[in-house]
């Protein structure tokens, strides 16, 4: 009797091991899984909140622009919730919210200043065909809606929203640099809802698809490096300065250089290759995390 007693409790220690440490391996997974969920919930509901306005007018219409800005200005409040629901109460423990969502001042200056210079030398090219030009751009610019959200609103609540509240999701339970190449697949796709407009406006479904794909692949490029700055710096106004100067500045027209007499051409190519050379060097010493105070304790920088 008191034998097979002992063998029921040395059966259920066991079965009871075995359940903590099922518990223990599937922890990580859960709480990743929960982390990407919420990251793709958040996305939705930023898109979502364009769309609750129904408007039958196109998104550069002045009524479809002041709406989306009243869309934007409440998923300020609605985005860190789910950042908070999402972080491990440690962390939270460790580093206050405002913290993690990049709202500090120590290292502020710094964290406008280099990383711009960092982006600019990238767009040393582009700037130099600027400068050729007569500063066209900066003198066909109108400060109306457009610019406002071009500049301001939109790289504003779309860097709160995926940078400040999506990727400290990820840096908690993936590789830095695994949370940083997905975060941007979440940018990318939020930018195809443009394809839909379009399509709903008249243009070709051929020519629709093409300028979405196109979108997607550059907004997403974009977001890794954004997504880097932020990682490197802990800044939300990093991410936010250079968003706005990438906006301004637009994809660069390799075709306008084509255009250009042999050696002005010569020069420009020259500037568009030192300028990426140097951006690669710069790279890792403009965002090192000293010149900015970032020393997160619950993620590593690389």
């Amino acid at each position: 009797m008191r034998e097979s007693r002992t063998n029921s409790l040395t059966i259920l220690s066991h079965v009871t091991h075995v359940n903590v440490k099922m518990e223990h391996d599937f922890k990580p997974i859960f709480d990743c899984f929960l982390s990407l969920a919420l990251c793709f919930s958040l996305s939705v509901t930023y898109l979502a909140s364009l769309y609750v306005w129904k408007s039958p007018y196109q998104r550069d219409h002045p009524s479809t622009i002041k709406k989306r800005f009243i869309s934007v200005f409440f998923m300020l409040f609605i985005a860190p919730c789910f950042l908070f629901y999402g972080l491990e109460k440690s962390v939270l423990q460790e580093t206050s919210l405002l913290e993690i969502l990049g709202l500090k001042t120590q290292g502020l200056l710094q964290a406008v200043i280099l990383p711009l210079v960092l982006t600019m030398t990238l767009f040393l090219g582009p700037l130099a065909m600027e400068v050729a030009n007569g500063f066209s751009k900066l003198q066909t610019e109108e400060l109306d809606l457009i610019w406002v959200r071009s500049h301001i609103v939109a790289p504003f609540s779309e860097e709160f929203t995926y940078r400040s509240c999506m990727l400290p999701l990820l840096l908690q339970c993936l590789p830095p640099i695994t949370a940083v190449l997905i975060n941007p697949l979440f940018f990318g796709i939020a930018h195809l809802h443009h394809t839909r407009e379009r399509l709903k406006f008249g243009m070709d479904f051929k020519t629709a698809i093409y300028i979405g794909c196109f979108q997607f692949a550059y907004t997403t490029i974009f977001g890794a490096y954004s997504a880097y700055l932020f990682y490197r710096t802990g800044h939300f106004l990093t991410t936010f300065v250079v968003h706005a100067f990438c906006n301004h500045m637009g994809f660069p027209d390799f075709l306008e250089v084509a255009s250009y007499e042999r050696g002005k051409k010569l020069v420009i190519s020259t500037l568009f290759v030192l300028g990426l050379v140097l951006w690669c060097f710069l790279l890792k010493p403009l965002t090192d995390p000293t010149w900015y105070h970032h020393f997160p304790k619950w993620y590593s920088i690389l």
